[in-house]
């Protein structure tokens, strides 16, 4: 159980980081005009999913058939494109006029973050599988 702790780590590291940034500049966001409620849901979103996504790809890395791992990295990104689209129109249906484009395009930001340190992980096992 330790391994998989360690294994995740930098993603409840990126989260409890970002949850932190989130609160503490949260005057900072207003002044900018990005909604810091928008961020704070989008930063567990996108923690959720990682979560998700990164064991099915690291499921899929140790399978015998290495087309297993594709199909897995392209269905973990439609599951993530999908859940960012219904976000995004749950929040413009939620807010009406009042959407904030710029707490969207951080948002995505914040998404970006996520992927790399995914990727960084995968990468990683992947590395230590093979050697």
């Amino acid at each position: 159980m330790d391994s998989q702790k360690k294994i995740i780590s930098p993603l409840i590291g990126l989260f409890v980081v970002l949850s932190g940034f989130l609160v503490v500049l949260k005057a900072l966001l207003s002044r900018w005009g990005i909604d810091n409620g928008i961020l704070i849901i989008a930063n567990i979103l996108f923690f959720v999913v990682s979560l998700l996504v990164f064991f099915m790809q690291r499921k899929a890395l140790y399978h015998t058939n290495p087309n297993v791992f594709v199909r897995s990295v392209m269905a973990g990104m439609l599951i993530k494109m999908g859940v960012c689209v219904f976000a995004v129109i749950l929040y413009r249906l939620v807010a009406g006029k009042d959407v904030s484009k710029i707490s969207v395009f951080a948002a995505m930001f914040i998404y970006l973050l996520y992927l790399g340190v995914e990727v960084a992980v995968i990468t990683k096992l992947n590395k230590q599988k093979n050697v």
